[in-house]
C-alpha cells in the first residue's frame, strides 16, 4: 500500500481547519503560516482526491456534501494524532516545548501577561503562546491548552475550573464626584454622567448590574460615551468623564494610586466567574498541570482586587453582608 506523504497531511490539517474556522484566513492565523498557503495545501489536497471540496465565494467556505464527509474522517484522524502526541507529553515529567493559551483581552493584559514572566522562570523550557480575544476558540480543533473564559461554559469535551469572581463594581474619579456629588443608591444615576461598555461579540450594551435589598436588578443608564473596549472605559473615568462600570480587577490599580474609588459599592455584584477549561485529553499533561497549578497563584482567594472594592458598612468583598452571589 503506498504510504501517505508529509504533503497530503499537510492538506488534511490545512483543509480540516479551513472547513472548522470558515475561511483560509482564520485557518493560516491558527496554525501559524499564511492564508496562501493554506490555499495552495487545499487545492493540491483537491487535486489528488479529484473532489471539490468547498464551495468558494468571496465572503465565505462552504463544504460541499463530498467535502463533509472527509471533513468528519479528517477530525478523527487529528484527534487520534492528537491523543498519540499527549501520550507521549504525559510521558515526561517536566514541563517542555510550547502551551497555547487563550484568554479575553483584559484578563491577558491585566492578569496573564505580568504574571507569565514567573511561570518561565520556574519552567524554561516551556514557551507560552498566549493569543486574546473574545472570539471562543474551539480548544480541541484548535488545539488549545487551557482557555480562560468568564461564565460557566459547558462543554462536554472539557474539563473546567473556576479561578475567580468576576466582580463588577461602579467607579468614579475623585474630581468627577467632587463636582457632581456622590449618588448613594443607582436610582440616582439618572443625574449623572455615564460610561458604558459595548461588547463586541453582540453589539450590545451592558446592563448594569446592582444588588437591591434580596434581589439584582439591571439597568443600561443614558450613557454619554460608549465603547467596546474595557480598557478605554477605565481611561475615560479616570478622566473625569462620568462614572462607569468596571470588573474590579481593571480599577484597582487606579484605585492603588487615588485616580479612581468605588461608587455604589454596597449595591456591587458577582456577576458570574472566571473559569478556566482545557480538554479531557490535557488532563495528565505536564504543561497544563503545571500552568494551572500557577493559576492558582494569578488567581488567589481571595482576590486582591476585590479587596480593595471595601463597602461602607466594612464588608471587604464588596457588598451587603446579607447579599447572596448573583
Amino acid at each position: 500500500m503506498e504510504q501517505i506523504g508529509l504533503d497530503r497531511l499537510t492538506g488534511i490539517i490545512a483543509f480540516a481547519r479551513s472547513a472548522s474556522l470558515g475561511s483560509y484566513t482564520a485557518a493560516a492565523r491558527s496554525l501559524g503560516i499564511s492564508p496562501s498557503a493554506v490555499s495552495k495545501s487545499v487545492q493540491r489536497l483537491e487535486e489528488r482526491l479529484g473532489l471539490s471540496l468547498f464551495t468558494r465565494t468571496t465572503r465565505s467556505l462552504t463544504l460541499t456534501p463530498e467535502g463533509r464527509d472527509i471533513h468528519e474522517r479528517a477530525l478523527r484522524l487529528l484527534r487520534e494524532a492528537e491523543e498519540i502526541e499527549q501520550t507521549a507529553v504525559a510521558a515526561r515529567s517536566e514541563p517542555a516545548g510550547i502551551l497555547k493559551v487563550t484568554a479575553p483581552f483584559p484578563i491577558g493584559v491585566h492578569l496573564l501577561a505580568p504574571a507569565l514572566p514567573r511561570f518561565r522562570e520556574r519552567h524554561p523550557k516551556l514557551s507560552v503562546d498566549l493569543r486574546l480575544g473574545d472570539r471562543f476558540a474551539d480548544l480541541i480543533e484548535e488545539g488549545i491548552d487551557v482557555a480562560i473564559r468568564v461564565g460557566d461554559l459547558a462543554d462536554s469535551r472539557l474539563v473546567s475550573r473556576r479561578l475567580a469572581p468576576h466582580r463588577l463594581c461602579a467607579f468614579a474619579a475623585p474630581a468627577y464626584l467632587a463636582r457632581r456629588g456622590i449618588p448613594k443608591h443607582p436610582d440616582e444615576l439618572v443625574h449623572h454622567d455615564c460610561i458604558n461598555f459595548r461588547f463586541q461579540s453582540t453589539g450590545q450594551a451592558l446592563r448594569w448590574p446592582f444588588r437591591v435589598g434580596s434581589r439584582t436588578v439591571e439597568l443600561v443608564p443614558d450613557a454619554g460615551i460608549v465603547t467596546d473596549f474595557s480598557d478605554a472605559v477605565a481611561a475615560v473615568l479616570v478622566a473625569g468623564g462620568g462614572i462607569g462600570i468596571s470588573p474590579t480587577y481593571i480599577a484597582a490599580p487606579y484605585i492603588e494610586r487615588g485616580a479612581l474609588v468605588p461608587v455604589l459599592q454596597e449595591f456591587a455584584v458577582e456577576r458570574s466567574v472566571i473559569t478556566a477549561l482545557w480538554p479531557e485529553s490535557r488532563r495528565g499533561n505536564p504543561n497544563v498541570k503545571a500552568f494551572l497549578a500557577f493559576l492558582g497563584e494569578v488567581f488567589p482567594s481571595p482576590a486582591p482586587w476585590d479587596m480593595l472594592i471595601t463597602a461602607p458598612d466594612g464588608d471587604e468583598e464588596g457588598a451587603p453582608s446579607n447579599a447572596k452571589p448573583a
